[in-house]
C-alpha cells in the first residue's frame, strides 16, 4: 500500500498531502480543464495522461461532499477534471439524483467504473440510497471496491458485465472508461461473467416492487442490456443510457422508441428541461459534440414520469 492519497476538497479547494511537483500538476490539470471545457474537454484526457507519466504513482481522494470521498490514481485523464471546481460531471444526472433524494429507490450502476455515482447516491446529501455497482474490469474493480471501503462499504459491488442473457464475454479496450464487451473476440482483454438486468430480480438482489434508477454505461451493448431488463423496466424504473455523440443514427434511442414501451426523454440545455423525444431529430440538435456521450432516459413508470414533470416545473420557475 504506497503513499497515503493526496486529499482534495471540492467545496473549499484545499489540496493537502501533495509535494511541490504534485501541486504544480494540480494547477495544470485544473487550468487544462477550464480551457478545454469550452470545446467539450477535447484533448484533455490525452494531455492529462501524458502529465501522469511524470507523477509518482499514488491516489488522490476527492471530497465530493461532506459524506462522499472518491479516490482514483492521481493524474488520471478521465477523472482529473474533478480538480476543476467549476466542472460538473454529467450534471443532468446530478439534478435527477439530487431531486430524488426523498424517494426510496436503489441505484443500479452498470459499468460503474470506479464508482463515482454509487459513492454520491449513497451519501447523505443525495438521500443515503442503496446502490449496486456493477463493473466487469479486473483493472477497475479493485478501485471500485476501494471506493466502497473508504465510504464505509455502504454500497454493494458486483464483478460482471451486463448483457442480454447470462454467460461470459470478452472484455477489451485500452481506456479504463471505455472497456467494452461489444468487440467480441479482439486481441487481449479478459473473460468476464455476464448477467442480464432481470437476473438481479431472479437472484433476489432487487425486488419487483422497488423503485430503481438504472445507469447503463456499457459501451456499445446498451440495446442487449435493455432487452435483458424487460421485466425490471416494466416497473418503477428509469434507465439512463449513453448515446454517443458520434452515432448520428441514434441507435440506442431509436431502439427504445421503436421496440420498447418506454417513454424516451433527453435533457435539452436550450430549455433546461427533460424533453420527451417523439422523433429522433431533436437529438441531431442536442448531440453537438462527436466525442462525448449524451444521456437519454427511458421509463414506463407513471411515478417517475410525475417526478420528471415536477422537476421540469421547478426548472421553469428557476428560468423566470
Amino acid at each position: 500500500m504506497g503513499q497515503a492519497p493526496i486529499q482534495f476538497d471540492r467545496a473549499s479547494g484545499a489540496l493537502e498531502g501533495a509535494n511541490l511537483w504534485e501541486r504544480t500538476a494540480a494547477l495544470a490539470l485544473t487550468t487544462g480543464s477550464k480551457i478545454s471545457s469550452h470545446f467539450s474537454h477535447m484533448g484533455y484526457i490525452a494531455c492529462a495522461n501524458l502529465l501522469r507519466k511524470t507523477l509518482p504513482e499514488r491516489n488522490i481522494a476527492i471530497k465530493l461532499n461532506p459524506d462522499a470521498v472518491f479516490e482514483f490514481p492521481y493524474g488520471d485523464g478521465y477523472w482529473s477534471k474533478l480538480l476543476n471546481r467549476a466542472y460538473n460531471y454529467e450534471d443532468e444526472l446530478e439534478v435527477l439524483f439530487k431531486d430524488s433524494a426523498d424517494v426510496d429507490y436503489t441505484l443500479i450502476d452498470c459499468g460503474a467504473n470506479y464508482g463515482y455515482w454509487s459513492v454520491l447516491v449513497s451519501s447523505k446529501p443525495f438521500g443515503s440510497h442503496k446502490a449496486i455497482a456493477i463493473e466487469p474490469s479486473g483493472q477497475n474493480y479493485p478501485k471500485l471496491v476501494n471506493n466502497a471501503r473508504i465510504n464505509g462499504n455502504r454500497f454493494e459491488c458486483m464483478k460482471c458485465a451486463i448483457g442480454e442473457t447470462r454467460g461470459t464475454a470478452r472484455l477489451s479496450g485500452t481506456k479504463h472508461e471505455a472497456f467494452s464487451i461489444a468487440g467480441g473476440g479482439s486481441q487481449g482483454g479478459e473473460d468476464v461473467p455476464v448477467i442480464a438486468l432481470d437476473n438481479l430480480l431472479d437472484d433476489g438482489k432487487v425486488g419487483a416492487s422497488g423503485k430503481y434508477l438504472i445507469k447503463l454505461d456499457v459501451e456499445g451493448v446498451e440495446i442487449a442490456a435493455i432487452k435483458g431488463g424487460k421485466r425490471l423496466l416494466e416497473g418503477d424504473s428509469v434507465i439512463i443510457c449513453e448515446e454517443h455523440g458520434s452515432d448520428r443514427s441514434h441507435a440506442v434511442s431509436r431502439f427504445i422508441l421503436e421496440h420498447t414501451p418506454l417513454k424516451l426523454l433527453v435533457y435539452d440545455p436550450r430549455s433546461n428541461r427533460m424533453e420527451t423525444v417523439t422523433e429522433l431529430s431533436i437529438l441531431d440538435r442536442i448531440k453537438v459534440s462527436t466525442h462525448v456521450g449524451y444521456n437519454v432516459f427511458g421509463t414506463a413508470s407513471a411515478f417517475w414520469q410525475d417526478r420528471i414533470d415536477a422537476l421540469n416545473a421547478k426548472a421553469a420557475r428557476r428560468m423566470q
